[in-house]
């Protein structure tokens, strides 16, 4: 009775709640459910939402479910039925060309590994994404045109094609190209005179998430020692930016405290490149922000379906089986939602301190991905939580000293090396710190687990939270991650 008298006092949020979770649902079951395509599903969606948001009636919530089931259907269905083109390229040879959507990587072997959206073969456009793999000489950019040929295999994750060993027979920099691109490279130049590599690499990394700039061997104990997400483009990094911008002007106005928050968001994520985590990390802190700004809070079960809802109706491939859209939830879900429950029933009222904030966070994140973490890649880091206490406290300084690197050495690059040593003690603690741990032979552990137990899993942590929420009575509407 107490959840109805709830959904009664704040109708509207828990409305949307429900329909975008049903709607996520929906573009999700759109892999497998065919024939939603028509717009007359829409309509029908929408009469059904009409009825309900104008009775206003509890008993009606069922359908606001089937309204966004309906809904997520048909948008899912819109873009399965344009991807029903590969079917017919699949296993022949093909030329496309394309423009790089995200930064190189490159391979075990010396290959370069691309991302190509914007799509066209034959003169005809294709819809979604591929990934290519190619020995070549070029030196290729984010934002790039490319023509590639050879053999179109079926994709994996949410690219609808890849193409193995190809031939990259054109690369074409368009102007002024991407120019928040080029202009975190051209910093990041800077910053490589002041502080030596691999350090440099990192704390880039956590600067900007140029992720696939630092070494193979940093970047595989990183992985090991369950760092990777403090040097990808992610919350974490844009939370600590949009907090610094955000007090830095508070107590000048709140109105330029806003829209210096809302412009590193939107610089952020223009310099990282929008992929699924980084969609998410800037709507959430948008909506966070603007929540803030007009003296309202956020419900995170309703901030998380909502955010969800949008990222995946601009792009429903987020949701068939991207893994950084799914951890990119998962651990949002975790900092918001279960840190704060732990956090009440072990020590109640007495707020968190720095580490015992971080400690909190970081295991309540660890264990919201862990499932997802386990069946995509069949092994857990034993060193994860610690590691992430010894170096997640010194990232906001980090990155700090390593911008001060950067503009310093623009400023006087004769004292580069000067500018840039305190930066480099404090990143070369922190390489010092991933490889020991990374290295210490029970740092992971091998397992192996069916896709049926991470859903068991899942639903025990539900339980979890819904049990701590009802021993506590904490209200999760003082989470908000830009204050």
């Amino acid at each position: 009775m107490q959840w109805w008298m709830v959904m009664s006092r704040v109708h509207v949020s828990w409305i949307i709640a429900i329909f975008s979770l049903s709607f996520v649902i929906g573009v999700c079951m759109a892999q497998w459910v065919l024939g939603w395509g028509s717009i007359v599903w829409f309509f029908v969606s929408v009469g059904m939402i009409g009825v309900v948001v104008w009775r206003k009636n509890r008993y009606l919530i069922p359908f606001m479910v089937v309204a966004g089931m309906m809904m997520g259907l048909w948008r899912g269905s819109i873009d399965q039925y344009a991807l029903t083109i590969y079917k017919k390229l699949y296993d022949h040879s093909i030329t496309v060309s394309g423009t790089v959507t995200d930064d190189i990587d490159i391979g075990k072997n010396g290959e370069v590994v691309a991302r190509l959206g914007g799509l066209k073969a034959d003169g005809h456009e294709l819809p979604g994404k591929i990934w290519v793999s190619a020995q070549t000489k070029f030196d290729i950019k984010r934002g790039d045109s490319v023509m590639v040929s050879g053999v179109l295999q079926t994709g994996f994750g949410n690219f609808a094609g890849a193409m193995y060993r190809a031939n990259i027979s054109k690369v074409q920099r368009p102007e002024p190209g991407d120019v928040a691109r080029q202009v975190r490279d051209w910093f990041a130049d800077t910053i490589r005179l002041a502080i030596p590599n691999p350090q440099a690499a990192l704390g880039i990394g956590f600067l900007v998430g140029q992720r696939r700039a630092l070494p193979v061997e940093l970047d595989q104990a990183l992985q090991i020692a369950g760092l990777t997400h403090i040097v990808v483009a992610s919350g974490y990094n844009l939370t600590i930016l949009v907090r610094l911008a955000r007090r830095l002007f508070v107590s000048v106005s709140k109105y330029l405290s806003a829209l210096s928050a809302t412009v590193m968001i939107v610089s952020f994520v223009a310099i990282t490149g929008a992929s699924p985590s980084m969609a998410r990390a800037g709507l959430v802190s948008g909506l966070s922000l603007a929540a803030w700004y007009y003296g309202r809070k956020f419900h995170p079960l309703v901030l998380l379906p909502f955010a969800a809802a949008i990222t995946v109706a601009v792009n429903p491939s987020f949701a068939w089986n991207d893994l950084g859209w799914q951890l990119s939830f998962a651990a949002f879900a975790g900092v918001m939602i279960l840190a704060p429950l732990l956090q009440r029933y072990f020590y109640g009222e007495d707020k968190p301190g720095i580490v015992r904030q971080i400690v909190g966070e970081t295991m309540s994140a660890h264990i919201m991905t862990l499932p997802i973490l386990v069946v995509a890649f069949g092994q857990v880091s034993n060193v994860a939580i610690l590691a992430n206490v010894l170096i997640l406290p010194f990232v906001p300084l980090a990155m700090l000293l390593t911008f001060i690197a950067g503009v310093g050495t623009l400023i006087a690059p004769g004292l580069a090396a000067i500018i840039g040593t305190p930066a480099n003690v404090l990143l070369s603690y922190m390489v010092a710190v991933a490889e020991y741990l990374s290295k210490l032979p029970w740092a992971v552990t091998e397992v192996q687990i069916a896709n049926w137990v991470s859903w068991v899993a899942y639903a025990g942590i539900v339980l979890l939270i819904v049990w701590l929420w009802r021993a506590t009575k904490y209200d999760l509407r003082e989470s908000n991650i830009v204050e």
